[in-house]
């Protein structure tokens, strides 16, 4: 299981949010750089890259945030965070993400994802599936919708995506562990590589979530509230 580090970004800074309220912003590192070469330097090789400003604005805002941690580090980063068209999502790529985040989008356009899921491939994308009470939730987790978790992953799954982030945003940023009962239901369905997002705390957290088979565990808050440790996380990659 791949683990990822979540690194936020509002106007140019290392940032978390709970439950992703923006009145919650608490500013971590002034220097989103300084964090990307520190999870670099520990052995980590994976990082999730989030546009605050972007997933708010509705447009890619901080990509140049990413070209300066593509420039300095040798990190894979996905990408996320605004991209509502196709503009966005090339500057992304042109930025140097390995892979892009798309959330919003697959709800509001969904046959222009399609188009990108066709055009792009699914080794390139990733549906970002985040919810509340298991119903999907758009534009930076503002929105509600009634589109029920499971029945949206597996219906993109059935349109070829292979890739999918789900946060639970209730567990996100509460340092209380992740929604397993949710992944593993995600799990049921089949082909289907999940990325568990929210919550995540501890090794014991980590070992849940690989022995249901998640492909990747993406950590954040634990990580700068100083609950784990890079080191003791790279041992695990």
């Amino acid at each position: 299981m791949r683990i990822i580090v979540a690194l936020d970004i509002i106007s140019g800074k290392c940032v978390r949010l709970t439950r992703g309220d923006y009145a919650t912003k608490k500013i971590y590192n002034e220097d989103p750089v300084e964090v990307a070469r520190m999870v670099e330097d520990n052995g980590i090789k994976f990082l999730h890259l989030v546009d605050l400003d972007g997933a708010k604005e509705g447009r890619v805002i901080n990509h140049n945030i990413l070209e300066k941690i593509l420039t300095k580090t040798e990190l894979i980063v996905d990408f996320g965070g605004g991209i509502r068209s196709e503009d966005d999502l090339k500057i992304a790529f042109n930025s140097g993400a390995r892979q892009v985040t798309c959330g919003s989008i697959t709800v509001t356009r969904p046959a222009l994802f399609l188009d990108w899921l066709k055009n792009w491939g699914n080794d390139k994308l990733i549906l970002g599936a985040d919810c509340i009470d298991s119903k999907i939730a758009t534009e930076g987790w503002a929105e509600s919708t009634d589109a029920d978790i499971i029945s949206f992953i597996a219906g993109y799954r059935s349109k070829g995506i292979k890739y999918t982030i789900c946060t639970d945003i209730e567990k996100d940023g509460m340092l209380q562990g992740p929604s397993v009962e949710l992944y593993k239901e995600i799990l049921e369905i089949p082909g289907i590589e999940l990325i568990a997002s929210g919550g995540i705390t501890s090794v014991k957290d980590i070992a849940d979530l690989m022995e249901i088979g998640c492909e990747g565990a993406i950590i954040g808050k634990a990580i700068y509230e100083g609950v784990l440790n890079l080191k003791d996380l790279s041992r695990l990659c």
